[in-house]
């Protein structure tokens, strides 16, 4: 069973994540704030991270190094409408891929699978 944690604070956009990403063999897990993604990062390991940039509590890009340092063989999948520029940044600090908002159903269940994979 794979994990994968969803950080992302517009809740029309996670459940559209649940749905489009809601297969058996996956766990799907939530949090909508930086500070939740950092306590469930100290209890559980997830496969996977689907970050949003623009949270709450601060940026998803300054979060890829804590992720990191926690657990570097964890994939993350940053995903951003506004910050397109932060891509870079992003996979030079350690998100092994991005995502633009919008993105179509079959970009991102590719994309995780071939992470997954």
């Amino acid at each position: 069973m794979k994990k994968i944690l969803i950080v992302e604070d517009e809740g029309d956009m996670c459940l559209l994540l649940n749905i489009l990403l809601d297969q058996p063999e996956l766990t799907i897990d939530h949090v909508n704030t930086l500070s939740g993604a950092r306590t469930f990062l100290e209890k559980e390991t997830p496969t996977l991270v689907l970050l949003d940039n623009r949270l709450p509590d601060g940026m998803g890009v300054d979060f890829i190094g804590y992720i990191k340092e926690k657990s570097p063989a964890v994939k993350i999948i940053m995903i951003s409408g506004v910050d397109a520029a932060v891509s870079d940044l992003a996979l030079e600090i350690g998100a092994d891929t991005f995502l633009c908002k919008p993105f179509t159903k079959t970009q991102l269940q590719a994309t995780v699978q071939q992470l997954l994979n």
